[in-house]
């Protein structure tokens, strides 16, 4: 050994004991472990250890960087060399969002949000005409936009595939110029405009419960008020949010500075009991009135067919699981970001979020933008794949989107939000036009393929005589 002074090989029975600290009997560490983290150390007890130096003995280590809460599972043994006494400390961590479920394709989910491409670009070039001065627009400035549409098409395609939605005419953009193509709403559109008016007008107590829920929901009751004019189209709020429905209800909201200035907010007045209680809080007080029996709130947690998940995600999962509901409008300020409280604390905001949207889904980039608000933490996203028996993140069109599986059936949805209706309204126009469209391109089949006999019965004098004999 003379003026070596590193540290002794290890013998074969050193590596053995070391070998063996991965397969200790799990009772001996159950005492001291809590049940929502047994599962998450027995995964990690499977993995392959690395033994640390002598010299370093006494420190903690990170088993691949994890890193939750306080507990610590230590674990030790002794072994000699040489008369030289080791003795080795793990120290286990375990984190939350390093737990991670792989991601499948629900070819079911993923074809609801197709269902509505076709219909959405058709929303997105009406809204832009609606924000037009006197709605109406010159075709040729519509051309341009289309980039910033995103449609595929040029506007005179979109036009003839889509009749109904507007009327073109002549007009002059500027005096002593030629007259260019326009166009207008036709009247069938306006008529559905004009519907949508009475529709948000008949569900404004829904309107303005949803903007309680999602004020009591945030941190100090506050919310951007840019945030909430972005979200408008996810839970169905009306375009003039901010002038003219906030204003009515004083005695609900509160707004701070002006809107379209960048830093302006909606603020909760005051706290209503009614709406601080959350879909799954409503769901197990109607099961309890239904069957008398004390019903718990939880989590809807069903995979569809053909999803497995690791055993060592199955157990962490069903002790999630056993562990109380916490409503996502109780106080979060004391939790622990990394703590399973806050993870249970924040599925349930999300999930109470996709209940209060439209279609029960709403993208992944929009929900990031309330991550102050409502603490989500930077790697908020992996919520969705982690917990895949509630949620669904679908990836088509090339954007993320978190989706609530109990709220469709295939690819419907089984309760529809009552805002809906105007949605359905436009849906039944583009589909008048299709049918519209449909029978003209019939017509058209039958006058050409009319126009071709003739011709052929005039270059073909002996068939037009053989039809008259046959017709006498």
């Amino acid at each position: 050994m003379g003026g070596n002074h590193g540290r002794p090989r290890p013998t074969a029975s050193f590596l053995v004991q070391r070998s063996r600290l991965q397969s200790r009997s799990w009772h001996l560490l159950t005492q001291s472990i809590p049940i929502d983290q047994r599962a998450v150390v027995r995964a990690f007890l499977n993995q392959k250890i690395q033994i640390p130096s002598r010299n370093c003995f006494n420190q903690s280590f990170l088993i691949k960087g994890m890193f939750f809460q306080s507990h610590t599972i230590c674990s030790c043994f002794n072994a000699s060399r040489n008369s030289i006494g080791i003795r080795v400390w793990y120290q286990f961590t375990a984190s939350i969002s390093s737990l991670k479920v792989v991601w499948r394709k629900d070819q079911k989910l993923d074809q609801a949000i197709q269902n509505d491409k076709s219909w959405r670009q058709c929303a997105k070039v009406v809204k832009e005409v609606l924000n037009e001065p006197g709605q109406v627009i010159p075709l040729r400035y519509l051309e341009k936009r289309r980039e910033r549409l995103r449609l595929p098409i040029k506007i005179q395609t979109f036009l003839s595939r889509n009749p109904g939605l507007f009327d073109v005419y002549y007009d002059r953009i500027k005096p002593k110029t030629e007259p260019v193509k326009f166009l207008r709403f036709s009247d069938r559109l306006q008529r559905v405009l004009d519907e949508e008016e009475r529709i948000y007008l008949e569900n404004e107590p829904l309107i303005v419960a949803k903007l309680c829920k999602l004020l009591m929901m945030a941190k100090n009751n506050v919310v951007n008020a840019e945030k909430l004019v972005h979200v408008k189209r996810e839970f169905g709020f009306p375009n003039d949010l901010m002038v003219n429905l906030i204003p009515k209800y004083p005695e609900h909201f509160k707004l701070i500075g002006s809107p379209g200035e960048g830093n302006s907010f909606l603020e909760l007045v005051s706290w209503n009991p009614i709406f601080a209680k959350s879909v799954i809080e409503q769901r197990a007080d109607e099961e309890s009135e239904l069957t008398g029996i004390k019903i718990r709130p939880s989590f809807n947690w069903k995979l569809p067919k053909g999803f497995l998940i690791r055993k060592e995600m199955r157990e962490w999962i069903r002790d999630w699981m056993e562990l109380p509901y916490i409503s996502p409008y109780d106080d979060a300020s004391n939790f622990d970001q990394a703590s399973q409280e806050m993870e249970k604390r924040t599925v349930g905001v999300f999930h109470e979020l996709l209940s209060l949207s439209l279609y029960k889904r709403i993208p992944v980039p929009i929900l990031g933008k309330f991550t102050e608000e409502y603490r989500f933490s930077n790697a908020f996203s992996s919520v969705f794949t982690r917990h895949s028996g509630i949620f669904y993140m679908s990836l088509k069109g090339g954007i993320k989107t978190a989706m609530l599986r109990e709220a469709y059936k295939g690819d419907e949805l089984i309760d529809r939000d009552p805002l809906l209706e105007i949605n359905d309204n436009f849906i039944e126009l583009l589909a008048e036009g299709h049918e519209q469209r449909e029978e003209q391109l019939k017509l058209q089949k039958e006058a050409v393929q009319n126009d071709m006999e003739m011709v052929a019965m005039r270059n073909n004098p002996e068939l037009t005589e053989s039809e008259e004999l046959y017709s006498s």
